[in-house]
């Protein structure tokens, strides 16, 4: 990670914090973002991943791709989002025959669970957001690595 970007933890006691969380960062962000979800199974990457769709305003369903490795939603204003799981890919190659670059253009944001089952297959992350147990709640690391992820995470911890 390039120095000079922001780093930041917090403490999430329940899953409507973590998505109220996610929210927050959702109604700061420009929609144009590449974010990395990681944690074990269960540290509440989808239930993130739900939060920021939610305070994009997608008022649907939010599930899990984890069988259909991704799952697009229209979002005002023409915007879209992704959400992948890639927990199930054998390959990061497996990414390049789904067309996976085509999902990168520039005016969406993309929110990839498991990114490390990609590596070299994905473009550069904004921010990463590290999701970890700590008793019964859950530690969120959230970390910028470019200048476009660096305001969102000082904004998001502004207070």
């Amino acid at each position: 990670m390039s120095s000079g970007f922001a780093s930041k933890s917090t403490f999430i006691d329940s899953e409507a914090e973590l998505e109220a969380f996610a929210a927050r960062m959702a109604q700061l962000s420009n929609l144009d973002l590449v974010i990395f979800l990681q944690g074990d199974l269960g540290a509440g990457k989808t239930t993130f991943a739900r939060g920021f769709l939610h305070g994009c305003g997608y008022q649907g369903l939010v599930k899990s791709p984890t069988y259909t490795l991704v799952e697009p939603y229209s979002l005002e204003n023409e915007k879209k989002a992704y959400h992948f799981d890639l927990y199930r890919l054998s390959h990061g190659e497996e990414l390049e025959f789904a067309g996976v670059r085509d999902y990168f253009d520039g005016r969406s944001v993309s929110l990839i669970e498991w990114p490390e089952k990609a590596e070299g297959y994905l473009p550069e992350p904004d921010i990463i957001c590290q999701l970890g147990y700590q008793g019964q709640g859950r530690d969120i690391r959230v970390s910028a690595l470019t200048e476009k992820g660096d305001d969102v995470v000082l904004a998001l911890f502004a207070n």
